[in-house]
């Protein structure tokens, strides 16, 4: 990226690097080129100063570093010495990334010419809604009920403040408004590449093997996002399960890396950085 058509734009996600096999995988994370960019899409860490430790060190190895917040960075964690909650946390996040030369969703999207092309960078920060709940619920009541039941409980219901919204999902509505209003003003000129921390799409849920956890994986209010702006492709993590789907003929890439436990059962080692830009098809 950057002015070279020679730069590559890759992404990863759910680094977790609370485990030392985690912060080993993130401690190996290195470009190609000089002119490579790092989209990074949330739950780098669950302490700040592990957060900050990360994107120090990843912020001095790629030309431009993208960050999206994810659930995690937000939580106040009893470990954590910041004590800060919901948006004033997320603010002090902002302002770190802004010191080392990182850029937020709060930052203008930035314009990148790679080879195929300039293209814009919207990091996003948007949460969720419960609204990707079951049939058979139709309040939030009810389906935070039916998780409890089948013994889906997370952990956002404890650490993840909203302060000084009255709820995690006003803060939900809040952010997708202001970043509904900054998508619609962008340069149609360019195609844009979204990324967040959570699928805008319910569809990557359907294969979670834990349904009930699909309540905290976004919102349908950003279902129609891909088609109504210019966009070529869709950047998440949270699920921990790394794939690529296509929806309405746009890419969406799933790049975490997940726990441990997760990552060592599958066949493959986990591949940390996946390219986004230029465009790799299996």
């Amino acid at each position: 990226m950057g002015g070279a058509a020679s730069g590559r734009l890759l992404a990863v996600s759910d680094l977790h690097v609370a485990y030392p096999d985690n912060r080993a995988i993130t401690e190996g994370l290195r470009p190609e080129s000089e002119d490579d960019w790092l989209l990074l899409a949330g739950d780098v860490a669950e302490l700040s100063t592990d957060f900050e430790r990360t994107l120090t060190l990843l912020s001095k190895r790629f030309s431009t570093v993208l960050w999206a917040p994810g659930n995690h960075e937000l939580w106040t964690h009893p470990e954590d010495p910041l004590t800060l909650r919901g948006e004033h946390r997320c603010r002090h996040l902002v302002d770190f990334c802004r010191s080392v030369g990182d850029v937020t969703p709060e930052d203008p999207y930035p314009t990148g010419r790679g080879a195929g092309g300039p293209v814009t960078v919207a990091p996003l920060f948007l949460l969720y809604d419960y609204s990707f709940r079951p049939a058979a619920a139709t309040t939030k009541e009810e389906s935070l009920r039916l998780a409890y039941e089948a013994g889906v409980v997370c952990s956002d219901e404890y650490f993840l403040h909203p302060d000084p919204h009255p709820s995690r999902e006003a803060w939900c509505y809040a952010r997708v408004r202001e970043t509904e209003g900054r998508l619609a003003a962008c340069d149609s000129a360019y195609p844009v590449i979204l990324v967040n921390h959570f699928p805008l799409l319910r569809h990557p849920t359907r294969v979670l093997r834990y349904p009930e956890f699909a309540q905290r994986c976004g919102t349908e209010l950003t279902a129609d996002w891909h088609r109504r702006f210019r966009v070529s492709a869709v950047v998440y993590g949270h699920l921990h399960i790394p794939r690529l789907t296509w929806h309405d003929g746009v890419r969406f890439v799933e790049v975490s890396v997940g726990y441990p436990r997760e990552w060592r059962q599958r066949p493959q080692p986990p591949v940390p950085l996946r390219q986004i830009l230029p465009a790799v098809h299996p």
